[in-house]
């Protein structure tokens, strides 16, 4: 059966993007497994339950994962050459914004410190795609985003099925939707090779952890907010868990 135009284009870009791939995409979105120490080591003692070592990271990495996303669901949006495209970059866009307010929302109840740039790895995703024009853009990103997503969308299971911190299960809810929702927008821009993805998922190379951790904010500087955007009208569909108290955790 003939190779259609699409399918020869997709050939060619992830052929060209071989090797940054198995530079860059690793779990980077939320990488519990680098922790400090044992991920199940409790740090604190909170109202709302443990924390251990992979609930403070799981919150860390998903602020981060809007500080890289986000601008790129902006380029998506403007420099997009289908619908689709344009339409993923409006949900990356909405997507990590309610991430974002949750986050700045349960990180001083937890007393977690949120970085305000993303990880070295991140910023290199970006500037990957960035670097790219047009339709190789389109691919470029996609790929990118695809990979990323699906490696994170088991370590989202896995935070969800063992936390026993209410907030931090607030938090996995609206990520598990919101990821969810993400890998489907990217499969429909129908540049997804799910075979290259899922070579992609599952050979992760191994980087030094200081390119794959986001740095701390500097002292004293102000909280980056990544801005809603309701003129947009996308939603993605989420619980609204309250705290023991009964008050909303919800990103609303």
């Amino acid at each position: 059966m003939p190779i259609s135009a699409r399918n020869a284009g997709n050939v060619l870009v992830f052929g060209a993007l071989g090797l940054t791939l198995a530079a860059l995409a690793y779990p980077a979105m939320l990488g519990v497994e680098n922790t400090t120490s044992s991920p199940d080591r409790v740090i604190a003692n909170t109202r709302y339950g443990p924390l251990t070592e992979a609930d403070r990271d799981f919150v860390v990495k998903v602020r981060a994962a809007g500080l890289w996303e986000y601008p790129l669901g902006e380029m998506a949006m403007e420099r997009g050459t289908t619908v689709e495209m344009r339409e993923a970059g409006k949900h990356l866009i909405v997507g990590h914004a309610g991430l974002d307010v949750m986050c700045r929302k349960i990180a001083p109840e937890l007393g977690v410190v949120l970085p305000n740039v993303a990880s070295p790895q991140q910023q290199q995703f970006v500037a990957t795609a960035d670097a790219a024009g047009g339709k190789e853009f389109d691919s470029t990103a996609v790929t990118i985003m695809r990979v990323t997503h699906g490696q994170i969308f088991p370590v989202i299971a896995k935070i969800r099925a063992t936390t026993r911190n209410v907030m931090v299960r607030a938090l996995a809810d609206l990520a598990n939707d919101t990821v969810l929702d993400h890998i489907t927008v990217l499969e429909n821009t129908g540049l997804v090779n799910i075979d290259q993805v899922n070579f992609q998922q599952s050979t992760p190379p191994k980087l030094p952890k200081d390119e794959t951790t986001p740095p701390p904010p500097l002292q004293g500087a102000p909280m980056v907010a990544l801005t809603p955007r309701p003129d947009l009208n996308i939603r993605t569909a989420a619980p609204a868990p309250t705290g023991p108290s009964g008050t909303s955790t919800s990103a609303g």
